[in-house]
């Protein structure tokens, strides 16, 4: 008669690496609320500190410097 034993330790061994897997996920969740992003004192969101409500200024990429050439010479006839 042939023994089966083997899938029993198969599920042993699988059952093992599972709760072992489950006891690491549980120590990084411990460690996650430690390991929070940095913010001011104040609460205010670094990205975003600088941003005022409202129309934004062009940023420099987008500033065409042929309008900026026309804009002054206009300036400079009025």
């Amino acid at each position: 008669m042939a023994q089966r034993s083997r899938p029993t330790l198969m599920k042993r061994e699988r059952e093992k690496a599972r709760m072992e897997k489950q006891k690491m996920k549980e120590a990084r969740r411990a460690d996650k609320p430690t390991a929070g992003s940095p913010r001011a004192a104040d609460g205010i969101d670094p990205d975003i500190a600088h941003i005022k409500p409202g129309p934004q200024p062009l940023a420099e990429w987008q500033i065409d410097p042929e309008e900026e050439a026309e804009e002054t010479v206009e300036d400079e006839k009025a």
